[in-house]
């Protein structure tokens, strides 16, 4: 029997993770791999095309590598997604099964508070947050997690809600079952998958805010690389030197575009398991 050929979609999500895969490893192993050092200047060696001189992707307006300042701006990425992610999920964790479980004064309280942080543009909101408590890669990832948190609080109390009306649930309540064994054993199993999908969107996003914090010199200070701040530094020699820009817009490009495929990738295989579930429930 013939196994069946691979769809376009599942090529796609297996290039995806591939390359996010790459990404980590390059990260994590930037100073192993990386070339030359990526705050080296070399005023002799500006705006060396790729392939010449050694450096594979070219040099910038100060003869730094580009192939090298963009392995280790990747690590610049990769830290702030994963910790405001972080923050964003334990803090939407938190508000939404307060709010889920409470209702009343303090669902009303919390969920007016999540609305008024949605109320805000999200660069907008970034750059209020960033201007208050400095610039930096820290403030970055703390105005990332205050700004994606009424994401998961949301996502969150919703599931809290449905969860806490079904039957079973409220007959191991009144059977005197604890609130913790009611969160850990309901309502969290529940959560997770969406939790997850919402996670790999939020990533994306955040790769993108933090691309233009930096570009807009807000975010990862010079002389640290960051695809943002290559590109803010690329605007003024776009007919120079096009590779400054095509370099890292290309990686900001696809590391997005790698999680969003992901992040479909894993909705649809969450709902068709939540489908299955469904049917076997519904069986005499």
């Amino acid at each position: 029997m013939h196994r069946a050929a691979p769809t376009l979609t599942t090529i796609l999500l297996y290039v995806s993770v591939g390359f996010v895969a790459l990404l980590v490893v390059s990260a994590i192993a930037a100073p192993l791999i990386a070339p030359f050092d990526p705050v080296a200047q070399d005023l002799d060696a500006r705006f060396v095309g790729p392939g010449e001189g050694g450096h594979l992707l070219g040099t910038d307006d100060f003869g730094r590598d580009v192939a090298s300042r963009l392995i280790y701006g990747a690590r610049s990425t990769l830290v702030v997604g994963f910790t405001s992610v972080g923050i964003a999920l334990a803090l939407g964790l938190v508000i939404g099964l307060a709010s889920g479980l409470s209702e009343g004064l303090l669902d009303s309280a919390l969920m007016l508070l999540m609305d008024a942080i949605l109320s805000f543009p999200t660069v907008l909101l970034a750059i209020t947050v960033v201007s208050v408590f400095g610039y930096g890669v820290m403030q970055v990832m703390m105005a990332v997690g205050v700004i994606f948190t009424p994401v998961f609080a949301r996502l969150v109390r919703a599931e809290t809600l449905a969860v806490k009306a079904e039957e079973y649930v409220e007959a191991s309540r009144a059977l005197g079952s604890p609130l913790r064994r009611t969160i850990s054993m309901h309502i969290l199993p529940n959560v997770l998958p969406k939790i997850i999908v919402q996670a790999s969107i939020t990533f994306a996003l955040a790769v993108v805010i933090e691309a233009s914090l930096s570009f807009l010199g807000l975010g990862t200070q010079p002389p640290n690389p960051s695809w943002g701040l290559m590109l803010k530094d690329a605007r003024n020699y776009l007919l120079r030197a096009p590779w400054l820009a095509l370099y890292p817009g290309i990686a900001v490009a696809l590391t997005v575009l790698s999680l969003n495929i992901i992040a479909d990738a894993l909705s649809e295989r969450f709902s068709a398991t939540s489908r299955a579930k469904q049917r076997t429930y519904s069986r005499p």
